[in-house]
């Protein structure tokens, strides 16, 4: 079992009890990489240099902070160790909000929640099943890791799971303003026929979440790299992509998709010039016809 990221007290008025917060998330990349030198082929290691004196040990480095161009001021680990934040040891609840209410960008990383031991197993038990039955979540701050920590508590919805979850959180200030991206979006007219069919086809590929279906092929793509330069082997080539089709209309787009036809695989939203691009109707997607990979061309 990983270690405890935080342990303390969830306070909520004149109610309390000790948790521990675990990271629920593993870094599962297998797939580490080094500087080396293209030259030799060797490892490079970096040292910790100052003009002055030349190397310095790890014991005599510190955090400084640049309060003026060039000049800093020291901060010893014990210092900020002492630093007064009761959120060090205490998370106090500062309010309950519903959890439809916040929105997914806020959402930074997820913690599991249990009890610090058997004595705070009642009090745990009770809050977490209120979080559960009115679909509420508690936000309070905690520090850790340099920094202080908007949290929210939540229970999960499945009995089985008798802990909570926390999930750090962004400040406010700390997430960009969308108008900056989104302002400039040009404003039309939505067609109720495309409408539908886009409800349709949503409709057909919706389905329960199945986290395990869902593989980083990034990593798989890394692997089967190195393998193939330690073996000696070809290197894997990603093919070309497909030659873009005939346009054709957003509505023929959709209604091949609803229908579930294999020639509009690989759409993309591409306007005619032959055609009004203000008009809805007539707005075009490029058809694409799925490729045969190399193995199945070399394999016919």
């Amino acid at each position: 079992m990983a270690r405890p990221t935080w342990t303390g007290q969830i306070r909520i008025s004149l109610v309390s009890f000790g948790v521990k917060l675990f990271p629920a998330t593993d870094t599962t990349s297998e797939i580490h990489f080094h500087q080396i030198s293209r030259k030799t082929g060797e490892r490079i290691h970096h040292q910790n240099v100052a003009s002055e004196e030349g190397e310095v040990p790890d014991d005599d480095i510190v955090k400084g902070y640049e309060y003026r161009k060039g000049e800093y001021v020291a901060i010893e680990p014990e210092e900020i160790e002492h630093l007064r934040i009761p959120s060090r040891r205490t998370l106090d609840v500062a309010q309950f909000v519903d959890v439809d209410e916040i929105s997914p960008s806020f959402f930074e990383k997820p913690y599991f929640v249990a009890p610090e031991n058997d004595q705070q197993t009642d009090a745990f038990t009770v809050v977490r099943k209120a979080l559960q039955t009115m679909h509420k979540v508690a936000l309070g701050k905690i520090a850790f890791g340099g920094r202080e920590h908007l949290v929210a508590i939540a229970a999960p919805t499945d009995d089985k799971l008798a802990g909570m979850m926390a999930y750090t959180m962004r400040y406010d200030e700390e997430l960009r303003d969308p108008s900056e991206y989104f302002s400039d979006i040009k404003k039309v007219e939505v067609d109720s026929d495309q409408l539908s069919l886009a409800k349709e086809l949503i409709k057909r590929k919706a389905a329960k979440f199945k986290p395990e279906q869902f593989k980083d092929e990034y990593e798989a793509a890394l692997k089967e790299l190195v393998k193939a330069k330690v073996e000696k082997k070809p290197i894997p080539q990603e093919e070309p992509a497909p030659k873009s089709g005939k346009v054709i209309s957003l509505m023929d787009a959709l209604r091949r998709s609803v229908k579930g036809d294999d020639r509009s695989a690989g759409t993309t939203a591409k306007t005619s010039s032959r055609e009004d691009a203000s008009s809805p109707k007539k707005r075009g997607m490029t058809l694409v016809k799925p490729k045969k990979s190399t193995r199945a061309r070399k394999s016919a």
